[in-house]
């Protein structure tokens, strides 16, 4: 039996891990590389293992970063099934798509400069057709229900508290009078989050592959954070300005809108007009209220008294192009939520294009900003951002509103290690060098564990 890490080894994304036992091999996760154009052009790269030869895969939650190279692997050969939470499932649907969109966009704006080249085209990734053709290959499961997926092997989810749906995967594998049990973090919530429950313990393991993306810093505690964003708010009201918040469609979104409800008369929100600006988050937010089976008890006792998670009076929902265009006739008075989070795509551009050269504008970064993006050079003080070609004035205040992360932090992260029984060995995976390596020290000096960096491709045993 041997795990080897074939993605998300040394870096942040690409998640993707190969289980070999008992003449069974079984993928976990199969995630898109993203970051510096270099990477992303690995995706294209064929898959380091056979794809028709996998018995079985599992993904951990829908992240495109877990999720996002399924479609290719279907492509490729593999015709198996895809065993994950049922709530993930229709997550994927919304995600695998948009990302298919992405790459016929990408394709077409990589293929105009390939023709003034005279170079032959390149077809993207993969399609949407593709991505819907995915869907068929999913399982569903529910959370701390064991499956047996192969003969011999075992598959039990645990709730991982990261976005809904996300899950711990227990992989139980027995060979004679011998059971192993191999556990993949997945992403760790951040405990206390809103919404969602905090992350499961497992109760014991062989092995342990796990995220270490936060493993060098302790987010600041939530309470602060709402308090600071009323301040915002509360601030703006007198600017006679509006408010743009550019968020990730999955996650972060529904927390601000659940957050709203919550703080609805205290933040004085209904003197605003408030917008939901993107048709992903929209079906997202569609697909958080029906899984309230997941949901921790507050948000459920919430949802009971209200009729709903995300009810706003002075919701206005934009699904169609014309919808969000009429919101940049608004001068004053509107919060904005619209994605791309990181400002690098979306119908968030448009409205910075319409407001931040406006010294009254608010913009909040609610979210991680990725260097090279519009969201970062925001974050960093740039006094121009560069929009379709045109450099616009930035005379927007920019406030960045920490803790809303939806990971752990280092100690959560030791928390959710030191719940499981005998201190089992551990491989970090889903992190820079400098994190991982204070959280693998960590690991060994408080808690006595036997840690291993991953490196690409090398062969880890229980």
């Amino acid at each position: 039996m041997d795990v080897r890490c074939y993605g998300a080894a040394g870096e942040v994304t690409g998640s993707c891990f190969l289980v070999s036992a008992g003449g069974r091999r079984i993928l976990v996760d199969c995630g898109l590389i993203q970051g510096r154009p270099a990477d992303e052009r690995r995706n294209r790269e064929p898959f380091p293992f056979e794809p028709a030869a996998l018995d079985a895969v599992v993904l951990t939650h829908a992240h495109i970063d877990h999720s996002g190279r399924l479609p290719l692997l279907m492509t490729r050969g593999y015709d198996g099934p895809v065993y994950t939470h049922r709530a993930t499932v229709e997550l994927c649907a919304v995600l695998l798509q948009d990302a298919a969109h992405l790459a016929g966009k990408d394709a077409e704006w990589e293929n105009r400069k390939r023709e003034r080249k005279g170079l032959q085209p390149v077809e993207p990734l993969y399609t949407v057709a593709d991505a819907q053709r995915t869907q068929r290959l999913f399982r569903q499961l529910d959370y701390d229900t064991p499956r047996e997926i192969l003969p011999g092997i075992v598959l039990t989810l645990r709730d991982a508290g990261h976005i809904l749906g996300s899950a711990s995967a227990e992989l139980a594998i027995t060979d004679g009078e011998r059971t192993r049990r191999i556990v993949f973090s997945g992403d760790i919530g951040h405990s206390g989050a809103p919404i969602l429950r905090d992350p499961a313990p497992v109760p014991r393991a062989d092995l342990v592959v796990m995220e270490s993306t936060y493993g060098d810093r302790l987010h600041r505690p939530w309470e602060d954070t709402w308090r600071e964003l009323g301040t915002i708010i509360g601030n703006a009201a007198s600017r006679k300005g509006n408010i743009l918040i550019p968020a990730f469609a999955v996650g972060r979104t529904q927390e601000l809108l659940y957050v709203f409800g919550r703080h609805f008369d205290a933040w004085h929100l209904g003197g605003w007009h408030l917008y939901l600006d993107s048709p992903m988050a929209i079906e997202a937010t569609d697909i958080y209220a029906r899984h309230e089976q997941v949901h921790d008890a507050p948000a459920r006792a919430w949802s009971d008294r209200h009729g709903s998670l995300f009810r706003l009076p002075n919701l206005r929902i934009s699904r169609t192009g014309e919808q969000s265009m009429a919101i940049n006739r608004v001068r004053s008075g509107a919060i904005i939520i619209a994605g791309s989070g990181m400002c690098n795509g979306g119908r968030i551009r448009h409205h910075l294009k319409h407001n931040v050269w406006r010294p009254e504008t608010q913009v909040v970064i609610v979210g991680y900003q990725a260097a090279g993006t519009v969201g970062r050079a925001l974050v960093d003080g740039a006094r121009y951002i560069r929009l379709w070609g045109e450099a616009i004035k930035v005379n927007a205040t920019i406030h960045t509103v920490g803790g809303l992360s939806a990971h752990a932090d280092q100690a959560g992260l030791l928390a959710w290690y030191g719940a499981i029984a005998g201190r089992p060995p551990v491989v970090l995976v889903h992190g820079e060098a400098g994190p991982m390596r204070e959280l693998a020290t960590r690991l060994q000096r408080d808690l006595g564990a036997r840690v291993t960096q991953a490196r690409y491709g090398e062969s880890v045993t229980p």
